[in-house]
């Protein structure tokens, strides 16, 4: 389940509950104000006097990076909304914008973006409007478009980001998810009798959640994440749900406009439960609760069936194992009838959208670091109807893409090749066309890396593993080149054919990169992600010495000039395979755990990560903890190692990279600590400056200690 298990790789809200997630969902992270109908100031705007383009891929291009997110099709199909990501040099940051492409011209026409940030583009159900959330003014509120007259009109007043937005069947409201604060716990005070101009330190911080602070959004504010409506053409807002606990969205209307459907898990213990989570049924006028489903584990993601009389909705039963694929159900709206349609699938359903005619599902999934697009009949029978997503991120190839689903079954999506960042994607009938060129200067200009599949039997048991190679550009078949193995975090996420900045840098300067899926990973099923189950890390350092086994067997990669590096769950692997093995020349463990003692109390995930990963908590199996903990193989460790982690990390804190760094040099092994500030454990790589002089710092590492270090120097 995407949700709740890709801890350590791209999603920094994987850990937290769905109402501390919502705190950060939707809303711009350190994004810049410069409006992207301008242009964008980038890097190659100011132009050079002499020499020719530069071909090879560099950090500055970095800044002239576009990406399409959020694609959101008309119901019509004739018009896609979709979020264009674009980096600014002048504010060294990403900068959200709304765009409208027509989809049989290929025409682009800007909707929002022009005076801050904006995203999260919806379509009300007859296509006249546009609903989105701006930053227009300063802080994030609701605005709807109406298309024909092409006005905006923001509706809201808001003291936090609305999120999780959802049009009423008539078009006349749209509900949505808010935080509401309140005031937190209170112990005594400080004296009354504060002498006029005094200046007296700030109050003492209280906290009593469990998790108190979550990555990405620091501290939190306490509050709960709730749900609201509002009229479509303006008015007050009102507060449908009440009670300490968060419901979360996506939310979704019944056909008459009478109910809103949603998951959350509104138990008391819902601190110390992280994963539970039921469908409840709210009555709009009443404000009254129903709930619908109530077993043991996460239901989510409820989605009305066009008739009004199905619920299709994800979930699974919790065995308290690390990994769990979701499963996509439907069931009357009054909860009975409730039935699978993915059993035996060994997928993970995401993102899921009914068909118009109601007699199947539309879903997104992984397969193999693959993403697709599946149509799921109620006969349970399954067919892919879209592929080649992506737009995971920027720096690294982690699977994703988003997608939508008009009423005449066109399908729009993000994706493209693995040399250059996702466009919006059209598929009809099976054949798919691209719509939007964002990239143009990179594609024209730049020599970027071939990527290319591998695969080998892992030495431990000859289990099939997949990677993907990026070349250096214009490498000359037969040569051997200086090979990165590049580790995704997680460790339940996927590598694969998607662009990465940071693989293409490591390309530019003359390496070759690998990027494997190990043991663990997800897109090949539970079993084999749950191979590391209360046991990572561990066999998955066999799979990755396999993998680079090969690329040199292939005669790519230099025996001689083997380095390895990775993030966050590829930082542990990193920090593991230098204590087993000297063979490669340097490593650069990326925010990594270290200790999992510390982490797992420490982390904001701390209901988490003791009862799914390791299966106990720290003191009642304290051999277990140092056993997995790369700080137990640290006097083993001979390879030059640099520690490079974001300043704000709350998810792999800071000090488990201070551990490991004080470690080592207590050892005499050649290390320095990167700290990148401000950055949190999901936005390492979040300012375009950062992501560039990050991988220059690796790429300078490496090339230090390329021809080895001498302990007696």
């Amino acid at each position: 389940m995407k949700l709740v298990t890709m801890l350590f790789g791209a999603s920094a809200l994987a850990l937290m509950p769905a109402g501390l997630a919502a705190q950060q969902e939707e809303t711009p992270s350190s994004q810049g104000q410069q409006p992207d109908t301008a242009a964008p100031q980038s890097a190659a705007a100011s132009g050079t006097v002499t020499g020719g383009p530069e071909r090879r891929f560099t950090g500055e291009d970095l800044f002239d990076l576009a990406i399409a997110s959020d694609p959101q099709i008309s119901p019509d199909g004739s018009r896609i909304a979709y979020v264009r990501r674009s980096n600014d040099v002048m504010t060294d940051s990403t900068h959200s914008a709304i765009w409208l492409v027509d989809t049989a011209t290929g025409e682009e026409t800007p909707i929002a973006g022009q005076d801050g940030s904006a995203f999260s583009p919806r379509w009300s159900p007859s296509g006249d409007r546009l609903a989105y959330v701006s930053t227009a003014g300063g802080s994030a509120q609701m605005w709807v478009r109406w298309m024909d007259e092409g006005e905006s009109v923001r509706l809201t007043g808001l003291p936090t980001s609305p999120s999780s937005m959802a049009w009423s069947p008539d078009g006349r409201s749209i509900a949505y998810t808010m935080l509401v604060k309140d005031d937190g716990p209170q112990l005594g005070s400080a004296p009354a009798n504060r002498p006029e101009g005094a200046q007296w330190a700030q109050p003492l911080e209280i906290y009593d959640l469990l998790t108190y602070r979550a990555d990405g959004a620091g501290y939190l504010q306490p509050g709960f994440e709730k749900i609201f409506v509002i009229p479509a053409t303006g008015g007050a807002p009102r507060q449908l749900t009440f009670g300490q606990y968060h419901e979360g969205g996506p939310l979704s209307w019944s056909r008459d406009g009478s109910t809103i459907y949603f998951g959350a898990n509104r138990s008391r213990d819902w601190q110390s439960d992280p994963l539970e989570s039921d469908i409840y049924a709210l009555d709009v006028a009443s404000g009254g609760i129903a709930q619908l489903t109530d077993r043991n584990g996460p239901d989510h993601s409820p989605r009305v069936s066009p008739d009004g009389g199905r619920i299709a909705f994800l979930g699974f039963d919790d065995a308290l194992r690390a990994y769990e694929n979701d499963d996509l159900y439907v069931m009357d709206t009054d909860g009975s009838n409730r039935r699978i349609l993915t059993e035996g699938w060994d997928f993970s359903p995401t993102e899921i959208e009914w068909d118009a005619d109601g007699r199947a599902i539309y879903a997104q999934y992984d397969d193999s670091g693959e993403t697709r697009v599946a149509r799921i009949a109620l006969d349970g029978s399954i067919r892919d109807v879209a592929e080649g997503l992506s737009g995971g991120g920027f720096d690294r190839p982690y699977t994703g893409g988003s997608f939508s689903v008009a009423k005449n079954d066109a399908i729009a999506s993000t994706g493209g090749p693995p040399t250059r960042p996702a466009e919006v994607r059209l598929t009809r009938g099976g054949d798919a066309r691209v719509l939007t060129d964002l990239n143009r200067s990179l594609r024209e200009v730049k020599t970027m890396g071939e990527v290319r599949k591998i695969t080998t039997a892992s030495s431990l048991d000859g289990m099939q593993i997949e990677g993907w190679l990026t070349l250096p550009p214009g490498y000359v078949e037969g040569t051997r080149v200086p090979l990165i193995l590049e580790i995704h975090g997680g460790p339940f996420a996927a590598y694969g054919p998607h662009f990465a900045t940071d693989n293409q840098l490591y390309a530019a300067a003359g390496y070759a990169v690998l990027s494997a899926n190990p043991r663990g990973s997800t897109s090949y099923g539970e079993a084999f992600a749950n191979e590391i189950d209360k046991a990572y890390p561990g066999n998955d350092y066999f799979d990755l010495i396999s993998i680079v086994d090969e690329a040199i067997a292939q005669g790519i990669a230099d025996p001689d000039a083997l380095f390895v590096t990775g993030g966050s769950g590829g930082g542990v692997l990193t920090s593991w395979i230098v204590g087993k093995t000297d063979r490669f020349k340097a490593a650069a463990t990326q925010k990594p755990v270290i200790n999992w003692t510390t982490q797992v109390l420490t982390a904001d995930g701390a209901a988490f990560f003791g009862t799914y990963w390791l299966g106990a908590q720290p003191w009642e199996n304290p051999q277990l903890y140092w056993d997995l903990s790369p700080l137990s193989l640290v006097g083993n460790v001979e390879t030059p190692t640099l520690v490079v982690v974001g300043s704000e990390d709350y998810r792999t804190p800071v000090s488990e990279s201070e551990q490991y760094y004080t470690a080592l040099r207590l050892r005499g092994v050649p290390t320095a600590l990167v700290k990148v500030p401000g950055a949190s454990h999901g936005s390492i790589a979040g300012r375009p400056s950062h992501s560039a002089a990050k991988a220059s710092a690796i790429l300078a590492w490496f090339e230090r200690y390329k021809d080895g270090w001498d302990r007696g120097e």
